[in-house]
C-alpha cells in the first residue's frame, strides 16, 4: 500500500510557517536566478573549452539529482523546496567538480595549507528512507534547533 503525503493548502501552509520563513523565502528563492545563470555559464564553458584541451567532460547528472518527491512523508510544499535545495547544492557540486577539472589541467599544484574545501555535508541529514508514519515536520524543527544551537531547555 502506497503511502499519501499530507496534501496541505496554501493557507495551511501559511499558517503553519514561521514569519521569518515568510519574510525570507522570497530572498532564499530569488538566488535561483544566479544559480541558474552560474549552471548556464560553467556548462558553456565546460561545452566549449574541455574539448579542446582534451578534458574530459563532468557530467551535470551525476551532481544535479532531483530524488524527494519520491518521499511519501513530503508534502507538495516541501517536495518544492527540495527540488529547489537539489538543484542549488548539485550546481554548486557540478561547479566545483567542473573548476577542479581545470585547476588539475592548467595548474596542479597543491595548496600549502590543509584547509577542508569539502566537508562531508550529508553527515547530519536524515536517511533517504523512513517509515510511512515518519513526522517530518517534527524531525525537521528538532534538526533546525540543532543546527542554530537553540536547543530546548531541561
Amino acid at each position: 500500500m502506497k503511502h499519501v503525503n499530507n496534501q496541505i493548502g496554501l493557507i495551511a501552509l501559511i499558517k503553519r510557517s514561521r514569519p521569518i520563513n515568510l519574510i525570507t523565502g522570497p530572498i532564499i528563492y530569488m538566488m535561483i536566478l544566479p544559480i541558474f545563470l552560474l549552471d548556464l555559464f560553467v556548462s558553456f564553458y565546460q561545452w566549449t573549452c574541455f574539448p579542446v584541451y582534451g578534458i574530459p567532460k563532468i557530467s551535470r547528472k551525476d551532481h544535479i539529482i532531483f530524488d524527494r518527491q519520491e518521499l511519501s512523508y513530503l508534502d507538495w510544499i516541501s517536495k518544492f523546496h527540495c527540488t529547489y535545495c537539489a538543484y542549488g547544492v548539485g550546481v554548486v557540486a557540478y561547479v566545483g567538480q567542473v573548476i577542479d577539472a581545470t585547476e588539475k589541467y592548467f595548474c596542479p599544484i597543491k595548496h600549502h595549507s590543509k584547509k577542508a574545501l569539502l566537508k562531508d555535508i550529508n553527515a547530519d541529514y536524515l536517511p533517504f528512507e523512513e517509515p510511512e508514519d515518519f513526522d517530518f515536520d517534527s524531525y525537521l524543527e528538532i534538526s533546525r534547533r540543532e543546527q542554530t544551537n537553540q536547543l530546548p531547555k531541561v
